[in-house]
């Protein structure tokens, strides 16, 4: 695939590393800064052009007459919405992302169409990191939450720590445990390196575990893996910027919420925007402050401000003040490795959480839903069988007898409305909802292979 990526800075180096690997795929990538794109074209095998992504010439010679795909990603969201409709108009570019913060005009659906702005998807990462914050703040104890078919399968990552049912016994043992409850484990990572169970693996203290569980089941299968914390009732965010004004937003209902702002403007901004959330003016990394907040009592703190060194330091202040659980948006891979090792418990790539929703408008075959894990090293997709069993390679096949590369897994079927674990004898039928796990995200061509109707 032809792909045209506009904007080199955070989200769009991670997605070019993400797409410059796969063979099958052709990236050119546009930006205004040359020492930037030099830095990419040293690593990757890209071809890079220097320009405003909007301006006509400057996407002609990046080669938006042929390509597939434009994936605008600038930090302006204008010129995004100005490069996708230029691209159509003048080159007919079948299909264009763009990647707009402003809530202003992302709440305004009707903007967007072929005959309006020619944007078909539109990616915000501020919404994406704030729904992904909301879902370990519901489930207290995970690592990541991850959806599938529309909420209904959820494929959640937690530490097993002494106390689970399951730590110290092999998996075969999971279905007497939780006799009612349909899941399946469907990776370990321990000490760093990838385990793919069987029923005789046995689970140890502090394996990272991967496993799949309809929506409901999901606290059901976490006490097997911990002991499971008290529902989260007390948070603190530290910044107030579009992530912290979305996330006290989604919680002020449900949670007693304190904010952080350190600018004086913005905090009264943020103030009158909230209804019930309490607004503070300050530095999260004051030792004093947090203290005069009661941080011990806190049982969640996330630091979500725009300076990584700002978040971490104040989470790990944070939790040797008391807090039970923290979590900071972190965009440097090498500082998320590091600081999920030590004391911060959960460490938010945006980028990976971005690149996620990317990948799926990508992929070859109906592929719906596409999680980036492990800093992209892995991948969970959900992909639509689709044809007769002449037609396909997995529709009318057994799951046992679907050739799968080796670390690939199908982890579970949606039927309608139905939810099935991925047994050997189970039938893939027509329009079922496969979701599978990869423990090598290179093995993806071959997996797209099996799902196109040939």
């Amino acid at each position: 695939m032809n792909i045209l990526i506009l904007g080199a800075g955070q989200v769009g180096s991670t997605v070019a590393y993400s797409l410059a690997r796969e063979e099958a795929n052709e990236v050119t990538i546009v930006d205004r800064n040359p020492d930037v794109l030099r830095e990419l074209q040293d690593r990757l095998d890209v071809r890079t052009v220097v320009g405003n992504a909007a301006y006509p010439d400057v996407l002609e010679r990046a080669g938006a007459r042929d390509a597939d795909m434009i994936i605008a990603l600038t930090d302006s969201d204008e010129i995004n919405m100005i490069a996708c409709q230029v691209a159509y108009t003048l080159f007919k570019t079948p299909t264009k992302i763009a990647r707009i913060r402003a809530n202003e005009y992302v709440r305004h659906a009707e903007l967007f169409g072929t005959d309006r702005l020619a944007v078909d998807v539109c990616v915000s990462p501020e919404a994406l990191v704030t729904e992904y914050i909301e879902q370990l703040i519901h489930f207290p104890g995970a690592l990541q939450v991850l959806e599938f078919a529309d909420g209904r399968v959820r494929l959640v990552a937690a530490k097993a720590h002494r106390g689970g049912a399951l730590v110290g016994r092999p998996l075969r043992e999971l279905p007497q445990h939780i006799p009612n409850v349909e899941s399946r484990v469907v990776a370990i990572y321990r000490g760093g390196r990838g385990i793919i169970p069987d029923g005789d693996t046995v689970v140890e203290e502090g394996d990272e575990v991967f496993f799949i569980a309809s929506r409901k089941d999901i606290r059901t299968v976490l006490s097997e893996m911990r002991k499971l914390d008290e529902p989260v009732r007390r948070v603190v965010i530290a910044g107030g910027g579009n992530i912290g004004l979305r996330l006290a937003r989604a919680l002020e209902d449900t949670n007693n919420v304190k904010v952080i702002e350190r600018r004086w403007e913005r905090a009264r901004e943020i103030a009158e925007l909230l209804d019930k959330a309490i607004v503070l003016h300050g530095d999260a990394a004051d030792e004093e402050l947090l203290l005069d907040e009661n941080i011990d009592s806190a049982d969640v703190f996330v630091a979500v401000t725009n300076a990584e060194e700002a978040n971490i330091l104040s989470a790990m202040l944070a939790k040797r003040l008391g807090a039970r659980k923290v979590m900071s948006l972190i965009n440097k891979p090498a500082y998320a490795e590091l600081v999920e090792s030590g004391t911060i418990d959960v460490a938010i790539s945006p980028q990976q959480i971005t690149l996620g929703t990317l990948l799926a408008h990508v992929r070859r075959g109906d592929v719906v839903k596409v999680h980036s894990l492990r800093r992209g090293a892995a991948e969970a997709i959900e992909a639509v069988a689709h044809g007769t069993p002449e037609e396909s390679k997995v529709v009318g096949r057994a799951v046992g007898e679907i050739r799968l590369p080796r670390g690939a897994t199908i982890s579970a079927v949606v039927r309608g409305e139905t939810v099935l674990m991925a047994h050997h004898d189970l039938v893939i039928e027509a329009d079922d909802h496969v979701i599978l796990f990869m423990a090598d995200r290179r093995q993806i061509d071959e997996v797209e292979r099996l799902f196109e109707v040939g």
